[in-house]
């Protein structure tokens, strides 16, 4: 009786030392990091873990040249695209993709791999390569301790991905197309009853399209909401665009007012440099 009573109180025990160690949660030595940016009409998201330098040679020792690298430590480094993009001009489509890369002194190749499954780069199989790019490096002046991942020069279409570690710099652009589903979104909301005439001169406008088919709707869109004055400049921008400078004067005049009786500077600022513009032409 003595020896099972015994029994179960080591079991017991066991089961709780097990259970400590299941919940014991400690910090991770690369912790994994997740960077997201939107891009055209969709978003980029990175997720890395990330190594750090520790006195250690980097490139050419802990990650030797010529060999297949996981760009980063623990699983392989991944990046998703919500839509259709290019790498350096090379088309990928929207998904999700294991980054491996092949560094040298030199350049880098990057592979955007299929196979999300592995834990670095054991079992890669370069026939679910998407796609391959070639870049340069970039020697930096100042040591970076820990692996990065970042985006930098960020537009309205395209955005630099940036790979830093020690004093190595390595960077792709990466590009979207949304112009032809632009302009389907924008014909199909053209045709609704409750249309978006603000923005869709907005996007003919900044893209030099139809730009009198652009202040047709910027009117429309003043006409709609006439204490818009964010419209009134719009129109006015275009005006002055199609060379109406009188036309832009006007309208400039009548959004300086709105704005000022809003109290909105940036507008009133905006409003005036149109005017200066089209008095000098």
């Amino acid at each position: 009786m003595k020896l099972s009573f015994l029994s179960i109180i080591l079991f017991c025990a066991s089961i709780s030392i097990n259970l400590f160690a299941q919940q014991l949660k400690t910090p991770a030595k690369s912790p994994i990091s997740t960077l997201k940016q939107a891009v055209g009409l969709g978003d980029v998201t990175v997720e890395y873990s990330r190594p750090s330098k520790n006195n250690r040679i980097v490139f050419g020792d802990v990650v030797p040249f010529n060999e297949l690298w996981r760009t980063g430590a623990n699983a392989s480094s991944k990046i998703t695209f919500t839509e259709d993009v290019k790498v350096n001009g090379s088309a990928l489509k929207a998904g999700t993709y294991a980054v491996y890369t092949i560094p040298t002194k030199d350049e880098w190749t990057i592979i955007f791999n299929k196979d999300l499954t592995l834990w670095g780069s054991d079992g890669y199989n370069d026939s679910l390569d998407a796609a391959r790019i070639l870049v340069k490096t970039q020697k930096l002046t100042d040591v970076v301790e820990t692996f990065t991942v970042q985006f930098s020069n960020t537009k309205t279409t395209q955005l630099t991905t940036d790979i830093t570690w020690e004093n190595t710099k390595v960077s792709f652009d990466i590009t979207v197309d949304i112009d032809n589903k632009l302009m389907k979104n924008i014909e199909a909301a053209m045709a609704q009853d409750k249309r978006p005439y603000h923005q869709a001169a907005q996007y003919y406008f900044d893209n030099k399209k139809d730009l009198k088919k652009a202040l047709e709707w910027a009117a429309k869109a003043f006409e709609l909401n006439p204490i818009a004055y964010w419209s009134a400049v719009l129109k006015a921008k275009i005006q002055l665009e199609l060379k109406d400078n009188k036309g832009a004067i006007e309208t400039a005049e009548i959004a300086k007012k709105l704005a000022e009786a809003d109290g909105d500077q940036a507008y009133v600022k905006q409003a005036e440099e149109i005017i200066t513009k089209a008095k000098q032409k």
